[in-house]
């Protein structure tokens, strides 16, 4: 058993666990990917046991966005939509709904809300409000990628008024730049989330 406090209330956060991501032969794999899946896999048991909800975020892109390099952005292309990069990773346990962010080519880093990568404008994914129905106060962020949509995920849910934990062995960086993900998580503890 981890130290992750599950229970009503407490909802767990899986971000982005998909192929393009988690598998070796995905376009932006992250190193250390197949430990995460672990690791989130015992969260997701843990969670169902304690009565937690488990919810999921997925990119779902389009094949081509502002969001891809081809296109102006900064990122190769990824997750686009119904295909096998999109998926979840085979070895995931899927316990719960799925949130799709990017899908009209929005920059989708947070699973909580979409921007608009030419005019900056903000939407939601709906999924506060999914964790407010279903009487959620605090979340568990875990999956890909540390330094991004973890990260974006974590701090939007502080901003939103959760209680926010990252457990270290559930999360893994891209590391663009080396250090990339101990930046990030000390970012998110500068912000109020509880490092696990």
């Amino acid at each position: 058993m981890s130290d992750v406090p599950f229970g009503p209330g407490v909802a767990l956060v899986v971000v982005d666990v998909q192929n393009d991501f988690a598998d070796p032969g995905g376009s932006l794999a992250v190193k250390g990917a197949e430990n995460v899946v672990k690791a989130v896999n015992r969260l997701v048991a843990e969670a169902r046991l304690a009565g937690s909800a488990v919810v999921y975020t997925q990119d779902w892109h389009p094949p081509s966005t502002p969001h891809f390099e081809k296109d102006g952005g900064i990122w190769p292309v990824h997750c686009v939509a119904d295909t096998w990069g999109a998926q979840f990773h085979p070895a995931l346990a899927v316990e719960g709904q799925a949130i799709r962010k990017g899908t009209a080519g929005e920059d989708g880093y947070s699973g909580f809300t979409m921007r608009d990568p030419v005019t900056g404008e903000e939407r939601s994914t709906g999924l506060s409000q999914l964790l407010h129905a279903g009487g959620a106060t605090s979340v568990v962020v875990v999956g890909l990628a540390t330094d991004y949509c973890v990260k974006a995920t974590a701090l939007d849910a502080i901003t939103k008024g959760f209680g926010v934990m990252v457990p270290r062995d559930a999360v893994a960086a891209v590391d663009v730049e080396p250090g990339d993900g101990d930046r990030a998580l000390g970012e998110l503890a500068a912000a109020g989330v509880t490092l696990a």
